[in-house]
Parts: structure tokens; sequence; C-alpha cells
């Protein structure tokens, strides 16, 4: 996560740029209607927006796991929805459990 990510998280329709490396300093804020984001409060919503996406990285590996929809369309169309879920769902939820 970087302050770009933090600006678009407080800040989503606030007018900036940053010139060069994107560091608090380099930032240029251009709105005038809405206040510029204190580097504390930038590096705090970093922090939180990591946290939101390490804590959530079991979604993650999950989509990556599942068989496209179709797949999974498919196999209940044949083997119904129970089946569906203890042979496909269940066994990549048990691999990837939510913390």
């Amino acid at each position: 996560m970087t302050i770009i990510d933090a600006i678009k998280s407080l800040k989503p329709n606030a007018e900036w740029v940053v010139r060069g490396d994107y560091t608090y300093e380099n930032l240029e804020w251009l709105d005038k209607s809405q206040t510029k984001p204190t580097k504390a409060e930038l590096e705090a919503e970093v922090t939180r927006l990591q946290t939101e996406y390490d804590n959530n990285a079991y979604q993650r590996s999950r989509l990556m796991e599942y068989p496209s929809w179709g797949i999974q369309l498919d196999y209940i169309y044949h083997n119904g929805i129970e089946k569906w879920k203890t042979d496909i769902v269940d066994p990549v939820k048990a691999k990837y459990p939510k913390p």
C-alpha cells in the first residue's frame, strides 16, 4: 500500500498530484474544497489498508483455487448443490480458512 492508496481511500474525489517519488513531501494538494491529509493520517491509513489486505489473503487464495463459474455451474447442474458444496466449496474453505 502507498500514500496514493491512502489518499484515494480518505479523499476519493480530491484533486492532487505527486511530483517525483510517492512521498508525502512530493504530494501537491490541488483541491481547495478539501483539506490535505496530514502525513500521520496518510501513514495510519496505509497501515490500516495493509492490515485489511493482509487479513483477506485467504479470500484471494480461495479465489485462485475455485474452478471457473462455468465449471461450477455445470457441476451443480449434474450433481446438485449439496454435492457441489462438499466436493468443491468445502475443500477450498478447509485449505484456506478464515483467520
